[in-house]
């Protein structure tokens, strides 16, 4: 899978250990900043990401920033993106089960790359349920077409 990565400074470590396992998974990771671990702001790469996804250039993106919940607030202004803050397995199932998320943003601060990789794993390959859950992510849709 073809996958957008962004971090702040305060996630660049996690994002670095984060893309050497998604490769070695065999997806196809872009890495849209920050480069090193000085002082940034995040909405910069939010909106990397997020944008990305919207415009459709990558199914699927990634965010990391100390709390998760900057990155979150960002990337949930674009049209078409569905980012859900995960800390754990289970919320990352339900999060592309129920609401099909196609951005992951994780709290570097909560999270470390062995708890990431076994989100990643959970994340990347559950499928959205259909139903009422699908009927729902269709009103989310909605309420951006309206704005």
């Amino acid at each position: 899978m073809r996958i957008a990565i962004g971090a702040d400074h305060g996630g660049f470590d996690l994002k670095l250990k984060i893309i050497k396992y998604l490769r070695s998974k065999g997806h196809e990771i872009k890495d849209l900043g920050c480069y090193s671990a000085e002082s940034c702001d995040y909405p910069r790469y939010g909106a990397a990401v997020a944008s990305a996804v919207s415009k459709k250039k990558f199914p699927r993106g990634i965010l990391i920033c100390k709390s998760g919940i900057g990155m979150s607030v960002v990337a949930n202004k674009y049209r078409g993106v569905r980012a859900a803050l995960v800390f754990d397995v289970e919320s990352a199932r339900s999060s592309r089960e129920h609401n099909d998320a196609n951005v992951l943003v994780l709290s570097a601060r909560s999270i470390n790359i062995f708890k990431a990789k076994k989100i990643l794993d959970v994340w990347m390959y559950t499928r959205r349920l259909g139903g009422r859950h699908l009927r729902r992510v269709k009103q989310i849709s909605d309420l951006e077409a309206d704005r």
